[in-house]
């Protein structure tokens, strides 16, 4: 009889030792955090540890994970509407660049961080830019950056974020006001030409007054500057008609002298 029940005792045996696996495998549990993540390990919904990058073993039951990336990011702040101190109105973008430095605050202090850092960064754009006179803000885009930045980092790091650099991204202008500083542009421009054209003119005209003095002092340097005109245009083989002017003096040659000592003795 004993043997004829055998089979059922085996049985029973494996399907105990079966439950029992089931029932370890139930309480322990593995984790695998990836690089540049931190896990965030609750039991019954409360919070236990932050677990670093890595494989992670916990026995027991009702645990539970988040993951959260703490590797650096940026966020775009698009489009936002603006008056600036001149009550110009300007649509601009922002990017922040930010890391998550404190995961838990991060997860447990607010509802939405990324929300909240999108906020921050929309009233500090909003409260800098309200001070800033149009031109300035054109001029002056990295020093806004900079000062963008003071205002939105110690709200970020209420948050467990920590804000590398918040830059200005874009600036768009109305329509009209395009036009205007199209017309002021080119203005300059245009002026800075007359400007470079009148200095190139008196400078010409200061050089020819240096000359003429120079020539009124010396007339033969004007007839040696003649011949020397008159020998560029032989070479280039232009043909010339030439009047001698009044002021003209004849250069002396060795043959003059025999010529007078022949009309003398005539």
């Amino acid at each position: 009889m004993f043997y004829g029940l055998l089979p059922h005792f085996i049985f029973i045996a494996i399907l105990i030792v079966i439950i029992a696996l089931f029932k370890i495998g139930k309480v322990r549990y593995v984790y695998i955090v990836p690089e540049g993540y931190v896990g965030l390990l609750y039991h019954k919904g409360r919070f236990v540890e932050t677990l670093a990058a890595g494989r992670h073993v916990r026995w027991g039951r009702f645990y539970s994970t988040r993951l959260l990336d703490v590797r650096k990011a940026s966020q775009l702040v698009a489009g936002q509407d603006v008056l600036t101190a001149d009550n110009v109105s300007l649509k601009l973008s922002l990017l922040v660049t930010y890391q998550v430095s404190n995961p838990v605050k991060a997860t447990h202090d607010t509802q939405n961080w990324q929300a909240d850092l999108h906020n921050a960064a929309q009233l500090a754009l909003r409260a800098v830019v309200g001070g800033v006179a149009v031109e300035a803000l054109l001029g002056q885009r990295l020093e806004i950056g900079a000062q963008l930045l003071a205002r939105v980092q110690p709200e970020a790091a209420k948050i467990g974020i920590n804000v590398h650099a918040v830059e200005v991204k874009d600036v768009m202008f109305p329509a009209d006001l395009k036009r205007a500083f199209a017309d002021v542009l080119k203005a300059k421009q245009e002026g800075q030409a007359a400007l470079e054209r009148a200095r190139g003119e008196s400078a010409s005209l200061r050089n020819l007054a240096n000359a003429a003095r120079v020539l009124e002092g010396n007339p033969a340097l004007m007839n040696l500057r003649l011949m020397q005109s008159l020998t560029t245009a032989q070479n280039a083989g232009n043909t010339l008609v030439l009047g001698v002017p009044g002021g003209f003096v004849p250069l002396k040659s060795g043959n003059q002298p025999k010529r007078e000592e022949n009309d003398e003795a005539t």
